[in-house]
């Protein structure tokens, strides 16, 4: 149940709720709640640094980072507002636990069931975007499409020009800058702000790796890899990538640190410094150990 409750952590309710007598039902049950957040929204959200304030402040913000963003577990406020109170009772014990496992009994099967139906209704939403962006980007001029579906477009080149440059192989470790995004625009991981990272292509995703191997140094890129060259139908187990999912990638390949291959022969001089058309050294060395 774990693995659905995280890849649900992006999706969104079933509208067909929104019109049933359960929901109404629940509608009638919100003043309870909405003056519980009016007391909490009355409160100064700012404390005093360095105060005890703070530090039980940052225990709710470490507690919260461990439970994740619950919101798109919800379709509405109202909603949320139920989820919250469930939360809050369980937490200050204003239900015991006598009440949590009876609730939990009674409507465990329903809860597992709305799980499912919207891990699944997520994931059908998430491949439909992805294809129609795939689709979208085909078409872009100087697009290529590449094994397994996967999309380079080559925004900026090398400073060897258009195609050359020296190129990784499927042994090379690269240094590279990347920003990865959902179909939706959500950002997942990205470099940018950061130091490069090195990386084995070896050790990443297929369609990562079919597209950077088509890359030259110094080009930047966009890459959209589609799901069964990504993280597939189970997306990854922290739940930032929900299965289904579409990737898309803007990389700069900032060097080929090991294994490259292709690129202009470059001569070095004796202070190790490459040669030049105008240098005045041949890079040579005379028997006495001398530049010629």
């Amino acid at each position: 149940m774990l693995s659905f409750q995280r890849l649900v952590l992006a999706a969104t309710l079933l509208n067909q709720l929104t019109n049933s007598s359960a929901f109404i039902l629940l509608q009638k049950k919100l003043t309870i709640c909405s003056k519980l957040y009016s007391n909490l929204e009355s409160q100064d959200a700012v404390v005093e640094e360095g105060s005890h304030e703070e530090l039980m402040y940052s225990l709710g913000v470490n507690l919260a980072r461990q439970l994740g963003d619950i919101r798109p577990l919800v379709e509405n406020s109202e909603e949320l507002t139920h989820v919250a109170k469930g939360l809050l009772d369980t937490v200050i014990g204003r239900l015991d636990d006598e009440g949590q496992r009876t609730i939990l009994s009674k409507r465990g099967k329903e809860l597992d069931q709305l799980i499912v139906e919207r891990a699944t209704n997520l994931r059908e939403k998430l491949e439909k975007a992805g294809r129609d962006m795939l689709e979208n980007m085909k078409e872009t001029e100087e697009v290529k499409e590449l094994e397994g579906g996967v999309l380079l477009h080559v925004l900026e080149h090398g400073p060897d020009g258009e195609g050359k440059g020296v190129r990784p192989t499927v042994g090379s470790t690269v240094s590279i800058h990347y920003h990865g995004t959902l179909p939706d625009g959500t950002v997942f991981d990205s470099t940018l702000g950061k130091e490069p990272i090195k990386l084995p292509l070896a050790n990443v995703i297929p369609g990562w790796r079919i597209g950077v191997l088509q890359m030259h140094e110094g080009e930047t890129a966009m890459l959209g890899i589609p799901p069964d060259q990504a993280y597939g139908a189970g997306g990854t187990p922290d739940g930032r990538i929900p299965g289904g999912s579409t990737l898309f990638f803007k990389i700069q390949l900032i060097e080929v640190l090991t294994g490259g291959i292709g690129g202009e022969v470059k001569l070095l001089g004796v202070d190790g410094k490459e040669l030049g058309k105008d240098s005045d050294s041949s890079g040579l060395l005379g028997i006495d150990g001398s530049p010629l």
